[in-house]
């Protein structure tokens, strides 16, 4: 029998972890930087709100799968 190595179940989300703070890096250098006429709700929803949303129900989905 050949041994398997079970790997890390939140792999994936540590691997969504990292591209979401990389892009929103750029998104918050490009509000900054071009200094973005959008408004600050628009923004913060845009940079903190959604990802930790998506962040948190992919937590959640890969934690209950057996």
């Amino acid at each position: 029998m050949a041994n398997t190595d079970r790997r890390n179940p939140l792999l994936p989300w540590i691997i969504g972890l990292i591209i979401i703070v990389i892009s929103d890096i750029y998104v918050g250098y490009l509000f900054y930087a071009t200094q973005c006429q959008a408004p600050a709700v628009a923004q913060f929803l845009v940079i903190i709100v959604v990802p930790a949303v998506y962040l948190v129900l992919m937590y959640l989905t890969l934690k209950s799968q057996p």
